[in-house]
């Protein structure tokens, strides 16, 4: 179920609003609770992709070592097992 909510824009963020809506083929309403959803992250999440990310690279040649025939093709690396040619 969902609740009425009703706020108060400036007409031009209306206006930006709706451009942006239009041309993500989607609703202000959709915009607006998908920015509260936003919102409301858990901000110990911030940048967890990107710890992430960086994980990987700093480890990935340890992992390609432990589990040769899992190793996924890197544009970074020679080829060998498991690699793309």
């Amino acid at each position: 179920m969902s609740k009425a909510v009703t706020i108060r824009v400036p007409d031009e963020l209306h206006a930006q609003l709706q451009e942006r809506a239009e041309a993500e083929g989607t609703t202000v309403t959709a915009l607006i609770t998908e920015a509260a959803r936003n919102a409301l992250r858990d901000p110990r999440l911030e940048g967890a992709a990107e710890t992430f990310r960086k994980f990987v690279k700093d480890n990935a040649d340890a992992f390609d070592a432990a589990f040769p025939d899992d190793a996924p093709a890197r544009p970074d690396a020679a080829e060998g097992p498991g690699r793309a040619a």
